[in-house]
């Protein structure tokens, strides 16, 4: 399929359309986004100006291929059997890549597809059934009371905490955490969050990853993808990870998150999902700067000043537990709602 045209399924917000002028006249009727977006997508260029989240620095503009994008979508809707006529509510910022690829989807694979604005309750005056939708973690713990009205839903753009997960195990839907990033069409592997089988229960899910991806490590134990009908070279990530099989991995950390307190290495992501199960705020682990240790551990906490127990550590390691607590009143957010670790850790200078 090529990017000038789309699938004769395609609806969107109940319209369906004879050509790409007709979509891109009526995306003007909902939003300025979509309707920048459809224009850069039916132009003759083959590449798509996206920006980068910015979680994990300064955001970036790259350009993705359309061909790369599309076989992105028909990767997802092999591996969820999502087909034409699909019923599907996006929620997600359309300026950002996850919201730009389910339009992707929709147009490639023939779905029917529902718009709605991103906000932090998205199901909230939603009365119709889904068969599939993404959210952020956020958007999923406030739809918690409705959620069973979307069949299969990813879930990406942060880490689904221990608290969510079991939130989550009585719901009639499928949900699945995704792994991926703007570079590689958003996700290439997802991982299951409920819905275990008895074989599973017994052990930690791991990332599988989509058709046509196969996934090693290199010397700092992180991830390597190699994904050619997604991007034309290897794609080496900071992500540590324990890789289970050429297509299975666990996710550990990222490398640039690490701490070397005295010699020792702390990943902070392990640390914050112990920590998720006796602090329902905000909250994040980081290194800063120590004369004696090099880099010693700290907590920061979104809220007022709290009471802190040794209770509230109880899951760690000695080497663990953060030398310091900070509060900050309201943590900064990238442009796509991830916590901005980086500026948020400027605001304790």
């Amino acid at each position: 399929m090529k990017s000038n045209s789309f699938h004769t399924s395609f609806q969107i917000n109940g319209e369906s359309f004879s050509n790409s002028e007709e979509l891109v006249m009526f995306s003007q009727s909902i939003s300025r986004e979509i309707n920048k977006f459809l224009i850069e997508w039916f132009s003759t260029d083959p590449y798509i100006l996206v920006k980068t989240s910015g979680s994990t620095g300064n955001p970036k503009s790259i350009h993705l291929r359309k061909d790369f994008m599309i076989n992105s979508a028909l990767a997802t809707g092999n591996y969820f059997q999502l087909g034409e006529n699909t019923k599907v509510l996006c929620c997600l910022p359309i300026k950002f890549i996850a919201g730009k690829m389910m339009l992707v989807r929709a147009l490639t694979l023939g779905w029917d597809l529902d718009v709605i604005e991103s906000t932090s309750n998205p199901l909230q005056e939603i009365t119709k059934e889904y068969d599939f939708s993404a959210m952020v973690p956020l958007q999923l713990r406030n739809s918690i009371s409705k959620i069973n009205q979307i069949k299969t839903l990813i879930v990406g753009g942060g880490v689904v905490s221990k608290d969510l997960k079991k939130a989550i195990q009585s719901v009639h839907t499928k949900c699945f955490a995704t792994y991926g990033m703007t570079e590689t069409s958003t996700h290439v592997a997802v991982k299951k969050l409920n819905k275990f089988t008895q074989l599973e229960l017994g052990s930690a899910p791991v990332y599988k990853t989509l058709p046509d991806v196969i996934v090693s490590k290199d010397k700092r134990n992180c991830l390597v993808i190699y994904a050619p009908k997604i991007s034309n070279e290897k794609i080496t990530t900071n992500d540590v990870v324990e890789v289970v099989s050429n297509s299975e991995f666990k996710w550990k950390g990222r490398l640039d998150h690490v701490i070397n307190s005295g010699g020792v290495k702390l990943h902070p992501e392990e640390i914050e999902q112990k920590l998720s199960h006796t602090l329902h705020s905000r909250f994040f682990v980081a290194g800063i700067p120590d004369e004696i240790l090099g880099e010693k551990c700290i907590l920061i906490i979104e809220g007022e000043n709290d009471q802190i127990t040794k209770t509230h550590f109880s899951k760690l390691s000695r080497f663990e537990i953060p030398k310091e607590i900070f509060f900050i009143p309201e943590f900064l957010e990238t442009g796509s709602g991830k916590i901005n670790r980086h500026k948020t850790l400027d605001l304790l200078k």
